[in-house]
């Protein structure tokens, strides 16, 4: 028995996914487009965006890329194929080894494993935006809230993307929308892991599992009850402050670079929206 209380963060999975698959369909066509690319890890999160893509678009408007690094898990690749199968979107396999390995073997040959994990992710993201030029699909992003709120991405690695339909789903709920759309149960029953060192789980790295900090976030931050007010209802005081401070730590990973303003209609102040200039 834990000694706080379970907060209930079930969702409608059925109105949650048409909400989803509407938005993209909805985003990417606003923006000219009707196509997607999508990084398809073998994780829960990728899997789930690329089901909901091929929902929204047609698989044969939805590109899937596997981007494999040499230490990453052969099973990776195989849950990947398994949602490739799945959805019938059309896919793409490209090693990134030679790219990550030619930059940290001249540049960075003692680097550490945070920023070897940084250079593959952003490695990722240039393959990604070279192949929806080459596509004509929009970048899907795959990052769910938990992680955004946690800043647990690399800022231009898996942190870009055009548009983020699970951005507003905790990983939690991310698990249940992905088994009610048939996402395979071994990619959602795995531990997740962003697969760049053996190894290696997101839940280890953290400190702390993702229910838990789903419930302390969602206290936190969708309920804004204060630091103080969640550790009296019975949760662990390390691991609240731990959040808090993550969350704290990694805003600007959630906004725009700032700018400094000078002008009357500065950009991300003032100039916010399409209706600004007549649209």
């Amino acid at each position: 028995m834990t000694p706080y209380p379970t907060i209930d963060l079930s969702i409608n999975t059925d109105l949650v996914r048409e909400i989803l698959v509407r938005f993209i369909r909805t985003e990417i066509t606003r923006a000219g487009f009707q196509r997607a690319v999508v990084g398809v890890s073998g994780g829960v999160d990728s899997a789930l965006v690329c089901f909901l893509a091929a929902e929204a678009l047609g698989p044969e408007n939805v590109l899937a890329v596997r981007m494999p690094y040499r230490t990453s898990s052969p099973e990776s690749l195989e849950h990947a194929a398994l949602v490739i199968e799945a959805t019938g979107v059309q896919h793409l396999t490209i090693d990134i080894t030679p790219m990550v390995d030619g930059y940290l073997e001249h540049y960075a040959p003692d680097a550490s494993r945070l920023r070897r994990g940084n250079v593959m992710a952003r490695s990722r993201m240039i393959v990604l935006y070279d192949q929806s030029a080459a596509f004509r699909g929009l970048v899907v992003g795959t990052g769910n809230k938990t992680e955004i709120l946690l800043g647990y991405s690399t800022l231009y690695g898996d942190a870009a993307y055009a548009i983020n339909p699970i951005g507003d789903l905790y990983k939690t709920q991310v698990w249940q929308l992905a088994a009610a759309v048939g996402v395979p149960e071994v990619i959602v029953q795995k531990a997740p892991s962003a697969d760049l060192w053996v190894g290696q789980t997101d839940e280890d790295e953290l400190g702390f599992s993702y229910r838990l900090a789903d419930q302390i976030l969602y206290l936190l931050v969708d309920e804004r009850y204060r630091v103080e007010e969640v550790i009296e209802m019975g949760f662990p005081a390390d691991v609240v402050q731990a959040i808090m401070e993550r969350v704290r730590r990694n805003h600007y990973k959630r906004i725009m670079p700032p700018i400094a303003k000078l002008s009357h209609r500065t950009v991300g102040y003032d100039f916010l929206y399409l209706r600004d200039w007549g649209t």
